[in-house]
């Protein structure tokens, strides 16, 4: 069968967040062990394996991610990378829907080559954060939220991009200590950068030390953003050593996520 690494949340190769993805033939999944050792040898922060659904269904392909080292219930740049293998090799056209641990999540495409992805907004509840995150985290916390159970994540707001950007995280601590991830987030230095907030994300806990670029992330994001600055429309620059740019629009308790992708190997898998 064939496997793609696909660049998602940018428009160039070596940028963005690689995915794995391996498009099935079969009706079903393959045994869950398979599945893991597979993502475990593709060793990217997530590989999306999706099969067809038969008509009549709820969904169009039903899709699961893996990191290297376990299952998630949400991820959005292996879903956009699906997508795009989808489009670009012709096995699906308009808008593709997904049956996910997360309920059925949709990707629409544009003639110009960006993908929209429509997921669930996370909920968030602002909650305190123990002294071990932060001394982990090695920065100040001005606030934290909760992102609910799909998302699973700890949204910490920092005083400055300059701080996000110099974060060095005790990484084995913080794998202890947080369930999924950290999203460090805070407003860029410059109003006329481009975009409206910055984010890095740190993840160990299920085997990613720092995620390239975080779609699901950015469900918790616009909401907390778009409190804050009055707009439903919003860009945020995932400020990682690959980066990626995601755009963000607040629909209630849906959140669309646009960003482009690219395909940069298309090989063949042999076990």
């Amino acid at each position: 069968m064939r496997i793609r690494i696909v660049d998602a949340f940018t428009d160039r190769p070596f940028a963005g967040n690689p995915a794995g993805v391996v498009l099935l033939d079969d009706d079903a999944f393959p045994d869950d062990t398979w599945l893991q050792e597979v993502a475990a040898e593709v060793n990217l922060s997530e590989t999306a394996f999706a099969h067809p659904l038969p008509e009549g269904a709820e969904a169009d392909w039903a899709l699961r991610w893996l990191t290297p080292a376990t299952e998630v219930s949400m991820c959005g740049h292996a879903t956009l990378a699906t997508a795009h293998v989808l489009r670009t090799t012709g096995a699906a056209t308009g808008t593709v829907r997904f049956a996910t641990l997360s309920g059925v999540l949709s990707a629409t495409g544009d003639p110009g080559g960006t993908i929209t992805l429509d997921f669930p907004t996370a909920p968030l509840a602002e909650t305190t954060v123990a002294s071990e995150v932060t001394d982990a985290l090695g920065a100040t916390v001005l606030s934290a939220r909760d992102t609910g159970p799909q998302v699973g994540d700890l949204l910490v707001e920092l005083a400055d991009e300059k701080a996000v950007r110099a974060l060095t995280p005790d990484l084995a601590a913080l794998g202890r200590l947080v369930k999924r991830a950290v999203i460090a987030t805070a407003l860029p230095d410059e109003p006329a950068c481009g975009y409206d907030f910055v984010s890095r994300v740190f993840a160990p806990g299920v085997g990613i030390d720092e995620d390239p670029v975080t779609g699901s992330a950015h469900t918790a994001l616009a909401p907390f953003w778009s409190a804050r600055l009055g707009r439903d429309e919003l860009t945020g620059l995932q400020a990682s050593a690959r980066t990626g740019l995601v755009r963000t629009t607040l629909r209630g308790d849906r959140t669309l996520l646009t960003g482009r992708a690219v395909t940069v190997i298309d090989g063949e898998l042999l076990v």
